[in-house]
């Protein structure tokens, strides 16, 4: 009798109990496996998933190996050597995921976690580096200056409320084009609180909350009018009189981000980004920024504050107390001069 569960243990008995199983019985089991993963995953993960496996597939026919798993751990170290350099580390690991995904859905152990492999990996970052880039910030001031150049074209009220919501929100672009008219939930200070039926760290849909400041509200409110949209239809929709009322596509947000600030380096993201420098430097608390941008962890908002956190840091506040004490003494000098 078993009085400690241990993981390895559990799944080397399984993978030794289907390598005894008929071929006929692991095919179904397989092809089980596939369909449950099609109602598990968000389609974007299966599209990432598929085409990963396409460009290792690729790559392995390519080099003289096969695709076909078990894979090898010396063949996936060598593919991660040959990708050092030209993904970035994390993009690396991800498809490294996909591979163990692969082997899963086979009822195989994954050679994504042999240490040869994961050598390989090390070596790729302490050659090339694990920083990930990150999505330009684009602050409350910035997307404030872009919203009063724009007109009063039915477009140009559409973007406005594209880019308050936005900026308000810190929502990612998959939740912007989720939002339907319902969502907007009206308060009695005039803001608003949109409701986020489900995101990247929501994947099941408990739900979730987002601010709208007044006059994001306003904007928003003058497009659901101009529009005539409904309660059950997309809040954000294209602008052409007479338009399908679906919901807009995320890149949609990006262009729309990049045609409104006249910056081509940024995209949906951006606002996400900028929300958190912007918070950073007005000294709002870690906690209270995790809560504004729905994140579980503190990693990510800690990484995309850190360029602001510099300069917020102890090393700057002794530099500026040192430069208030050298403007004093300098002041001194003169009037004793005079």
């Amino acid at each position: 009798m078993k009085l400690v569960f241990d993981r390895e243990i559990e799944r080397a008995e399984m993978l030794t109990t289907l390598a005894n199983t008929a071929p006929n019985r692991r095919e179904q089991l397989i092809d089980e496996y596939r369909r449950r993963s099609e109602a598990a995953f968000a389609p974007e993960t299966l599209r990432n998933y598929k085409m990963v496996i396409r460009r290792f597939t690729a790559w392995c026919r390519q080099n003289g190996w096969s695709p076909d798993p078990p894979i090898a751990p010396s063949v996936l170290a060598c593919w991660v050597d040959d990708m050092g350099g030209k993904l970035a580390s994390n993009s690396i690991q991800t498809r490294l995921w996909a591979i163990a995904e692969l082997h899963r859905s086979h009822f195989l152990p994954s050679p994504t976690r042999h240490r040869m492999v994961d050598l390989a990996l090390k070596g790729v970052k302490r050659k090339y580096g694990a920083y990930t880039r990150q999505a330009p910030p684009l602050g409350k001031k910035e997307v404030l200056q872009a919203i009063d150049r724009l007109g009063n074209s039915r477009q140009n009220i559409r973007d406005k409320a594209v880019l308050w919501v936005a900026t308000d929100s810190w929502c990612r672009a998959s939740e912007i084009v989720a939002f339907r008219v319902k969502d907007l939930i009206r308060q009695d200070d005039d803001t608003s609180i949109l409701f986020v039926r489900r995101s990247k760290t929501d994947p099941y849909g408990q739900g979730e909350y987002a601010f709208l400041s007044r006059r994001g509200t306003s904007a928003v409110l003058h497009w659901i009018e101009l529009a005539k949209l409904q309660s059950e239809e997309p809040l954000l929709t294209k602008s052409q009189c007479g338009a399908k009322r679906g919901a807009l596509h995320t890149s949609t947000i990006s262009r729309i981000m990049k045609k409104c600030t006249g910056r081509n380096d940024v995209s949906a993201h951006s606002t996400r980004v900028g929300g958190v420098h912007d918070a950073f430097r007005i000294g709002c608390d870690l906690s209270s920024i995790m809560v504004a941008g729905r994140w579980k962890s503190p990693e990510m908002p800690a990484r995309y504050g850190r360029r602001i956190r510099a300069s917020h840091s102890a090393a700057a506040e002794v530099s500026r107390a040192f430069e208030h004490e050298d403007e004093k003494a300098t002041t001194g000098d003169q009037q004793q001069a005079e």
